[in-house]
């Protein structure tokens, strides 16, 4: 008896660490399991290494003490990402020590291409193809399903030390992230 009560209660602990492990969002409707946590606000964010537009693997120091936005999207061939990389590319422009990073498990050649033909000069693309612990200690990683592989789309800013001031992960694929929210974050002191 008393092992069966340990067998069900081991059980149920496994039940609810993979609820709270994988997490839903959806996808026009349709329910997207979502892997991994996101970085908490006042923690530090995890460390990465991701290809740059010459294949070249570039960490989060690389860009030293300045404020970031990670912008991670599914692919920069669809419409909202496509949309969101726009925006976020006149955002920076206007805001002091800050860099935009637009994240995706797209090539980097295809990142390049998109960049060029849409004259996006503010917004420095990194592709997490080589790095698939990104995703999942980003909070981000689909692991099965039709989109299996990919980011769902989310928002991480960073302060000048790394530490995680606003994050924000889109409950739907298909809309686009909340702008003024990341513009709010980015313009209100830290509080850590």
């Amino acid at each position: 008896m008393k092992t069966k009560l340990l067998a069900v209660a081991a059980i149920t602990l496994l039940t609810l660490t993979n609820l709270h492990a994988m997490e839903k969002v959806t996808f026009q409707g349709n329910p997207v399991s979502i892997e991994g946590t996101m970085p908490a606000v006042g923690k530090t964010a995890p460390a990465f290494h991701l290809a740059n537009a010459d294949l070249k693997d570039v960490s989060i120091a690389e860009f030293g003490k300045t404020r970031k936005v990670l912008n991670i999207f599914v692919s920069i061939d669809t419409p909202v990402c496509d949309v969101s990389v726009r925006k976020f590319n006149e955002m920076v422009a206007k805001l002091p020590n800050t860099v935009v990073l637009g994240i995706s498990n797209d090539l980097p050649f295809a990142q390049k291409r998109f960049c060029g033909a849409a004259n996006i000069d503010k917004v420095t693309m990194l592709s997490s193809f080589r790095s698939p612990e990104f995703a999942r200690s980003y909070g981000v990683a689909i692991p099965n399903g039709a989109l299996k592989g990919l980011t769902t789309r989310a928002i991480v800013v960073l302060d000048e030390n790394n530490k995680v001031i606003y994050s924000q992960r889109s409950s739907e694929i298909t809309e686009e992230p909340d702008y003024q929210k990341v513009l709010d974050a980015l313009k209100a002191p830290v509080k850590f």
